[in-house]
């Protein structure tokens, strides 16, 4: 891109914040965020970014030996027999490059001895979990980007939101903002992160409203793998589902049932460690079990002066209900956490519409197949903020998406003759309880005709807009969960509780062709 051409950016995470201040040297930057700039999932990330830097073990440490490969290899496991090969492997290759980058615009991460701190979780094969402030790494990212986009040329414009995209002759030019403003670009990046508000139990923030992919929909672009949700297993039981790290069961905290028995070793090899999926469904079935009583965390042989020290923020979230985590366990439930699907792109972050690009978790690259691998997010983000940029000045062909994914589903989004405005506490409700952690087909098409009887209210504040978003990709996920029939990384049938290698490809869904836009 020139100087003189325009790019939109929308959303605040380390995706969108990367890809703004990357471009700025070569276009005008334009930075729109509903909240302020700090509101994104990114701030709220504790565990860390998983990355393979060479320097960053002391010699004999138990990461020697770390490769590329090997973080590549996990990522594939993790995401159950469909994760892209190819996408795969430049985040874990271009990893490196990305947290030099970090560094170099401010992010303080831990160190000890002079050498970058690193941490072990769940299905990592080694040690390489970058963190900083403990367990505070997202806001350590978010703010250190913040400080770098107010000092740089990006038009930053907070408390904004975009309601819809701009097409004209297919193409996007641009974007509409709540009353009426309209914003011309010549290209516009969806960088607006996950869809957590889709469920009553989230550890998101509340701006996790599926904004960008809804409004992606709508513009006819195709997205995939809107099936497979991932429930983070260990939030605290209490109000704000706060999400306890899966950097504490790395560090040697257990679950335990009712009676104070360990019971993930019976479930599977990795037991606390295994799979987030794997956990999470281990530990809804133990809930079942011992119905009206929650599991629970047991971290207190780390004992209470290293839970501080290590994770101080969740040591702070624990005392603020009352717990004392170092000396008695915390009750934890599963909480919807990560979206391994979104809007299609390619590598370059290219969607199926010319002008639109998407990034970080409202996208889907392949890279995390059915079940994201921990501490893969933060790094997402910033790997592919950068190639995003890089694609726009390089200007390749336009991708053409190949027989490696599925014929879209068509997603018809007309409503019922009689539908009423959608209730966003119902439509969580309708959600959590057919496409949550378990789902069966009667369910699901129970629940494709609820939604159809909810319409997308008028827009005439932010939350109207948000309501129009999460039932728009309510009606995709449940689509796309009913065309799965198999079990596979976060999406599991009860009804076809098995992995069918035949279905071992990407999903796909578009609006129906000559649909209302809704």
């Amino acid at each position: 891109m020139t100087r003189a051409q325009h790019l939109i950016v929308v959303g605040s995470g380390v995706a969108g914040m990367t890809t703004a201040l990357d471009a700025a040297g070569t276009c005008d930057v334009t930075l729109i965020t509903k909240a302020d700039l700090a509101e994104s999932n990114t701030r709220y990330a504790q565990g860390g970014v998983a990355v393979v830097i060479d320097d960053m073990a002391d010699p004999g440490a138990p990461t020697m030996g770390d490769t590329v490969a090997s973080h590549v290899a996990d990522t594939l496991v993790a995401g159950a027999g469909i994760g892209d090969a190819d996408t795969v492997g430049i985040l874990c290759a271009e990893g490196p490059a990305a947290m030099d980058g970090l560094i170099a615009r401010g992010v303080p991460f831990d160190r000890h001895d002079g050498e970058l701190s690193h941490g072990l979780e769940a299905a990592h094969a080694h040690p390489r979990i970058l963190h900083a402030g403990g367990d505070a790494t997202g806001a350590a990212i978010a703010y250190a980007l913040i400080e770098r986009v107010r000092e740089s040329a990006v038009t930053v414009r907070e408390r904004t939101t975009v309601v819809d995209l701009l097409l004209d002759g297919g193409r996007c030019v641009g974007v509409e903002l709540l009353g009426g403003e309209q914003l011309r670009a010549d290209a516009v990046v969806l960088a607006t992160g996950g869809a957590g508000q889709l469920f009553p139990h989230t550890t998101n923030p509340e701006v996790a409203t599926a904004d960008g992919l809804g409004m992606a929909l709508r513009a006819g672009a195709v997205a995939a793998d809107l099936e497979f949700y991932q429930f983070h297993p260990t939030a605290l039981d209490a109000p704000g589902s706060f999400l306890v790290s899966e950097a504490v069961r790395g560090e040697g905290a257990v679950l335990v049932d009712a009676d104070g028995r360990r019971f993930m070793t019976d479930v599977h090899p990795d037991a606390e460690l295994a799979p987030r999926d794997v956990v999470a469904r281990g530990i809804a079935q133990q809930m079942n079990r011992q119905p009206g009583v929650p599991v629970r965390l047991d971290a207190t042989a780390l004992g209470a002066e290293f839970l501080a020290r290590r994770f101080p923020t969740i040591d702070a979230a624990c005392r603020a209900q009352g717990y004392d985590w170092g000396r008695v366990p915390i009750p934890v439930a599963p909480a919807a956490h990560y979206f391994m699907g979104g809007v299609r792109t390619d590598e370059w972050g290219r969607t199926s519409v010319p002008g639109l690009l998407a990034v970080g978790e409202v996208a889907c690259n392949g890279v995390h197949g059915a079940n994201r691998l921990a501490s893969n997010s933060l790094l997402e983000g910033a790997v592919y903020g950068r190639r995003v940029v890089e694609g726009l000045r390089s200007a390749p062909p336009v991708h053409v998406f190949d027989d490696e994914w599925a014929a879209p589903l068509t997603l018809d989004l007309t409503d019922d003759p009689d539908a009423h405005d959608v209730s966003r506490a119902d439509l969580q409700q309708v959600m959590w309880d057919a496409a949550g952690l378990a789902r069966d087909g009667a369910d699901l098409r129970q629940a494709a005709v609820e939604l159809r009887r909810w319409k997308s209210p008028a827009v005439t504040d932010a939350k109207s807009a948000e309501d129009a978003n999460l039932l728009v990709v309510a009606r995709a996920v449940v689509e796309s969960a009913l065309a799965r029939r198999e079990s596979r990384g976060g999406h599991y049938r009860t009804d076809f509780p098995r992995t069918d290698p035949a279905q071992a490809r990407h999903s796909a869904i578009v609006r129906a062709e000559g649909a209302p836009r809704a």
